[in-house]
């Protein structure tokens, strides 16, 4: 039977041990009167493209997702569907004093998947866990939101496989769920029409159905829909962040934890106001800069004359690391209805158990764009201009005291005066390592970490040659089947990482505000650490008060 014509779909995998069975396990699943028909393997089943909700094209295009249609017929799930429109993005010029493993790392991450990308993208789900598993059985569920900026990406990156495969060797079986979402001006489209017609962090709003489809159709698959952990990185994390924040903190019991890695509850400016440009610049590159209903006119227009319009626009890999009009989440005032720090002041958000980390380095990969600034005065102005345009410069001064030229106090830490592409990369890198990730994650943690439960963790594993252990660095090492993979599967079956048993693991204290405890990942012969998460403490406070200052 050929593929359904569907928007966000989804894929299963059933894990069948061989030591269990040699037999193929059963290649077919039942939703509603539907059969789905997957990819019988040795140890498992694969099924691709359960839709769930309607393809958002024609005038369905940036809308609001509208729920699937109860399933009836065959669905031949058999092979990876397509992925979402992505910005393309090339990766900076890189000066002959950076090493070599930059300019190949940087093109390994901005590489999407080969697939077929399409307006009808797709949502993937995968079960693994031993054999005669069925309805009734209440595995717990991780759903994974990937991340690139949301510009870029697909649930293809990063298959659940070792994950599930783990949780099954350690007597913890567990679903892993991957969704895919809207991406950059698909699901990510800011202004002041955008925000009139409430229609504004579409890819949010994928997200949540996903959620949705989660709790409707998991039972069918062995899972329970009230054991779901939502699990992000970057921008993924941030979208974890923003589910825990939607509809002012309540979940709708669509998940019970959540576990982010480097991106959390940003600092952000104004969605109409600081976004208008780029929606501005949109709809006069596709033709709709006259017309009187614009929005109207871009869910007319070619989808290829939209792409190409999204892809001249500025990316989070651009000069400024919040260049990108998409890469950071701002309040719509539907979705995300205050901002996230005000949100978070107030209390607004999901009250579940969270896990909060980042890596050492997380500033490097967004300062690689910025190698052409050469000079401490030159950095203060980047810094001002992209960043703190209302701040008094007395204050900017103040900030370069804390984050100082030196190389040797600068990002890639602890390397020395080694990997100094530029005089003030360094520094930047530090700076912006903080002002993206470090600070947003400390302020969740100092506002919420004691009332909620939380646990936060620093990775200095997987270093790369001038950027460290730079953002993204910790995906291989959670997927690899580790320690850290360890961790997740305890959380997602007890909301603790340590397990509701005893484990032979190194145990991971609460964060507290007294005694401020974080799991660190190391490379050598002593791979964790309980250290506390006092870093770079007065520069991050004032990272913070700034950031307050700017946006209020």
């Amino acid at each position: 039977m050929p593929r359904l014509n569907s928007f966000l779909k989804a894929a299963l995998s059933t894990l069948c041990l061989s030591q269990v069975t040699k037999a193929q396990p059963d290649a077919t699943v039942q939703l509603d009167n539907a059969t789905v028909i997957g990819v019988p393997n040795v140890n498992f089943v694969t099924f691709f493209g359960i839709p769930f909700a309607l393809p958002p094209v024609g005038d369905l295009r940036l809308q609001i997702p509208w729920p699937n249609a109860p399933y009836t017929g065959t669905i031949n799930a058999t092979s990876p569907g397509t992925q979402c429109w992505q910005k393309m993005t090339t990766p900076p010029k890189l000066p002959p004093s950076a090493p070599p493993a930059v300019g190949v790392f940087l093109q390994e991450i901005t590489t999407t998947s080969s697939q077929v990308q399409s307006e009808d993208c797709e949502l993937e789900l995968e079960r693994d866990h031993p054999c005669g598993a069925k309805e009734g059985d209440n595995l717990p569920v991780a759903a994974w939101i990937f991340g690139g900026g949301n510009e870029f990406g697909s649930n293809l990156q990063v298959p659940g496989e070792n994950v599930v495969n783990r949780s099954v060797l350690i007597e913890k079986p567990i679903i892993f769920v991957s969704m895919n979402y809207r991406l950059n001006g698909f699901g990510f489209l800011g202004g002041r029409e955008v925000q009139e017609a409430g229609v504004g962090n579409l890819g949010l709003h994928d997200q949540r159905e996903a959620l949705r489809w989660i709790q409707k159709y998991i039972r069918k698959f062995g899972g329970d829909p009230t054991k779901v952990t939502i699990w992000g990185e970057s921008a993924g994390g941030e979208g974890v962040a923003m589910q825990m924040l939607a509809n002012d903190g309540d979940s709708e019991g669509l998940f019970r934890g959540a576990w982010m890695e480097s991106g959390s509850t940003t600092f952000t400016g104004d969605f109409a106001q600081d976004l208008q440009p780029n929606f501005d610049t949109i709809v006069q590159n596709t033709g709709c800069a006259n017309q009187m209903n614009k929005l109207m006119c871009l869910r007319s227009v070619d989808v290829n004359t939209l792409v190409q319009a999204i892809s001249d626009t500025e990316g989070f890999l651009s000069f400024s690391a919040i260049a990108s009009p998409y890469a950071a989440v701002r309040a719509d005032g539907k979705f995300v209805k205050k901002p996230p720090q005000k949100l978070v002041l107030s209390g607004s958000i999901a009250n579940v158990p969270f896990v909060l980390g980042s890596n050492q380095d997380e500033g490097t990969l967004f300062s690689v764009s910025s190698l052409n600034l050469t000079t401490e005065a030159q950095a203060q102005a980047y810094i001002h201009g992209n960043y703190y345009s209302k701040i008094p410069q007395a204050k900017i001064a103040e900030l370069f005291r804390l984050y100082p030229a030196d190389p040797a106090a600068g990002s890639p830490f602890r390397t020395g005066h080694n990997f100094t592409i530029t005089p003030v990369y360094k520094q930047i890198s530090a700076f912006q390592g903080d002002l993206l990730v470090n600070s947003p994650r400390r302020f969740l943690l100092n506002r919420r970490g004691e009332k909620q439960g939380a646990w936060t963790f620093l990775s200095e594993r997987s270093k790369i040659p001038g950027l460290g252990a730079a953002h993204t660095t910790e995906v291989p090492i959670i997927y690899g089947g580790g320690d850290l993979t360890d961790y997740l599967i305890r959380f997602v079956n007890d909301l603790d990482p340590n397990g509701a048993e005893n484990s032979s693991a190194m145990y991971w204290p609460k964060w507290t505000k007294h005694e401020r405890s974080s799991l660190t990942l190391l490379d050598g012969n002593v791979t964790l650490v309980v250290q506390l998460d006092t870093f770079r403490e007065e520069a991050i406070e004032l990272v913070t008060e700034l950031s307050f200052t700017q946006n209020a």
